[in-house]
């Protein structure tokens, strides 16, 4: 039986559903790496502070460098955590000297310590699949940049848009994504270590040092607040949310896409998958599961508010589940941005499909309604007159651009043989030449300002 940190009050030990309950080492051994740098930091203070000697402060230092390498799985034994774990290997290979290593630390402030560096770490890692991300789609914006498409609203044909355009778009929420990471990052660049159980430690350890040792940018400034915050963890798991939730979006209109029923795009073989039973299916699938592990962030988002909004200060138990949230929330976002931005490289056009759902919905209806404006027509008579002459179309099955111009004024006399330049395609795109518009020089302009950032 291995032997708890805690045990002198009890004279029994836990029951095995308790055990079962509680430890949490299967899930927080993936802090092993940063407990031992935290433990090493730790034991350079103790040293100065002459709880070591510099010869057992070595013999510490080396053990910790080698179990960082060395570490298996079967090492676990009937461990709590990670950190008891550590703890029992460092004291059944050096002795004393690791009863002497937990000296003016306790598990609380090591533990929001090991997240921290954690968190650090993970925003890093999405920060640059984010930008991977962004660099991707800027390159499909150019290479597409003179291809255009129906834009919706509701999802029904709105207006004509340029394809980099929408794409864009994307970039916009993806770049407003890497300065919410970079937000949780400064927000966990903050050391707890020294603030011990909740109260502070009684060696006067050197805590600046031991935060520049372990690279942080400060310390927190009340030890009760260092042991019971998790705003960082929630921070990461609100920018995860948002992210997922743009990744999710854009799956969505790609799933649509997709479909012969629109047959905008095609994605290649390696992100699809087949039916069973139905050998013409060519699924999106990768797109799908991304579209459905959004929920799980956004659950997890939750599952940590519930969490924490009961908690008096300062640790309580509960706060060992904010581990599992962390880890699959962390797996999942890297996972999705990782899987999207491979898959979003093999999406081709179908261009005829395209220009045939271009032809539908009557897209340049707000360029007629605006042209009847520059005759001198107040926009809301124009948008009435409009209105009209879709309906004469739709009834009469033709294009806007397939009326005469003796249709058109049927409806108002100011129309001239110049209304066909005003409402193709091609006009309505480049009348939208202000900034943040569709117009080509617009887009391109931006492409260029993007990709230079």
């Amino acid at each position: 039986m291995t032997k708890k940190l805690w045990g002198g009050r009890f004279k029994k030990g836990l029951s095995n559903s308790a055990i079962k309950l509680s430890h949490s080492v299967h899930i927080d051994k993936r802090l092993l790496q940063y407990d031992i740098r935290v433990n090493q930091a730790h034991a350079n203070e103790l040293t100065k502070a002459g709880v070591f000697t510099t010869e057992d402060n070595q013999k510490v230092q080396n053990y910790l460098t080698q179990l960082a390498i060395d570490f298996q799985d079967n090492l676990i034994k009937n461990d709590e955590d990670i950190h008891s774990c550590v703890e029992r290997l460092v004291t059944a290979a050096l002795g004393d000297l690791g009863k002497r290593l937990h000296t003016g630390k306790s598990r609380n402030d090591q533990v929001i310590t090991d997240s921290r560096l954690f968190i650090k770490d993970q925003c890093k890692t999405v920060q640059g699949l984010l930008a991977q991300l962004n660099q991707t789609l800027l390159k499909l914006a150019d290479r597409h940049i003179d291809v255009i498409i129906p834009g919706f609203t509701h999802f029904q044909p709105a207006q004509p848009v340029l394809f980099s355009h929408h794409l864009l778009a994307y970039v916009e929420k993806f770049s407003r994504d890497l300065k919410r990471f970079q937000a949780t990052f400064d927000t966990a660049d903050v050391c707890p270590l020294g603030s011990a159980a909740l109260a502070g430690n009684n060696y006067d350890l050197d805590r600046d040092a031991i935060a520049k040792e372990l690279g942080f940018s400060a310390i927190t400034q009340n030890s009760m607040d260092a042991v019971s915050d998790r705003d960082f963890i929630l921070e990461f798991l609100a920018a995860s949310s948002f992210c997922m939730t743009h990744l999710s979006r854009f799956c969505e209109e790609i799933i649509v896409w997709n479909s012969p029923m629109m047959g905008f795009v095609q994605l290649g073989d390696d992100f699809t998958t087949g039916s069973s039973i139905m050998p013409q299916k060519k699924n999106p699938d990768m797109a799908e599961l991304i579209r459905g592990k959004s929920g799980r962030v956004l659950g997890h988002l939750t599952s940590l508010q519930h969490i924490l909004k009961g908690l008096p200060l300062t640790y309580n138990r509960d706060l060992q589940e904010d581990k599992a949230v962390m880890f699959d929330t962390t797996d999942t976002i890297v996972d999705s941005l990782t899987c999207f931005s491979e898959m979003i490289e093999t999406l081709t056009l179908n261009k005829a499909a395209i220009q045939a759902m271009l032809d539908k919905g009557y897209l340049t209806a707000t360029e007629f309604a605006d042209y009847l404006v520059k005759k001198g027509v107040s926009f809301r008579n124009a948008h009435e007159m409009t209105g009209k002459v879709v309906n004469y179309a739709v009834e009469n099955n033709k294009r806007l651009d397939e009326l005469s111009r003796d249709e058109f004024t049927q409806f108002c006399e100011a129309v001239d043989d110049d209304v066909y330049d005003a409402i193709s395609i091609g006009a309505a795109i480049q009348a939208k030449n202000g900034v943040g518009g569709t117009a080509k020089a617009q887009v391109v302009a931006q492409i260029k300002r993007l990709m230079a950032e």
